[in-house]
């Protein structure tokens, strides 16, 4: 994959999500636009060219701005990449895609690598490049997505694979959930001092109303309860959680998932 050459900013869009901007000085590429009139907006202020829209699923806080962004750039006589989730049949997708392939983003010279990883919904699919993660709504910083389609043992695999990149890959997931998962990591982890002293340094952050992400896969590995799910301790508070003993990985998994919703 090439090395990057871009910079990262983001478009803050609804109550709490993150649309992420890939830009140089003329071009620019949106990662999940669920709203079209704060992407128009962007572009307008910052008098750039929009080439490529990278969707991770198909979720409306995520691709309902999509089509006006399309719309906006055939007026102008150009033509928008669209890189989405193959299962979903997504309007106006271009590159219909499934999982290990490298996509390559002419105008801003950067590729990137795509991963299937179903849970969250079964098509859901993340991008990867270097010590960059665009993960929706996979992984969030001290948690995970809802299980709105998939499976524990899904997400639970999905999960690996992000926790098998390098620790310092940065993760831009795209809502800002920290300050609420914290809270409810520590309910399963209440003496894990790295996670202690995280969230200490959310709540300051959010008492100043700045975003917490991107996080880091190092950082989450240690203070995240849905990737710890392999240690004995994470099985015992999941086996007194659900009242029965938690055998492996993916059980514990399930239940500090059921905990979650039900917190």
């Amino acid at each position: 994959m090439s090395q990057p050459n871009y910079s990262i900013d983001v478009i803050k869009a609804f109550n709490d999500n993150y649309i992420w901007v890939l830009k140089n000085q003329q071009h620019i590429a949106i990662v999940d636009p669920g709203d079209a009139s704060v992407c128009l907006d962007y572009i307008a202020r910052h008098n750039v060219i929009l080439t490529d829209i990278l969707i991770t699923h198909h979720h409306p806080d995520h691709i309902g701005g999509l089509t006006k962004l399309i719309d906006h750039n055939e007026a102008l006589g150009l033509t928008t990449n669209v890189y989405a989730p193959a299962k979903n049949n997504i309007a106006g997708t271009t590159t219909a895609l499934s999982g290990n392939e490298i996509i390559t983003l002419d105008k801003l010279n950067v590729s990137f690598e795509v991963i299937d990883v179903p849970g969250h919904t079964l098509g859901h699919i993340a991008y990867f490049n270097h010590d960059v993660l665009f993960c929706g709504d996979t992984l969030f910083s001290g948690g995970c997505g809802r299980l709105f389609e998939g499976s524990p043992e899904q997400m639970s695999d999905s999960l690996a694979k992000l926790t098998k990149l390098s620790n310092s890959t940065k993760v831009y997931c795209s809502h800002e959930y920290t300050l609420a998962n914290l809270h409810f990591a520590l309910m399963v982890e209440p003496e894990n001092v790295d996670l202690l002293n995280y969230f200490n340094q959310v709540v300051e952050l959010r008492e100043q109303d700045q975003m917490t992400i991107p996080s880091t896969i190092g950082l989450e590995k240690k203070i995240n309860p849905f990737l710890r799910c392999h240690l004995p301790h994470i099985h015992a508070i999941a086996s007194e959680y659900v009242n029965n003993p938690v055998n492996n990985e993916i059980e514990a998994f399930a239940a500090i998932r059921r905990w979650k919703d039900n917190a």
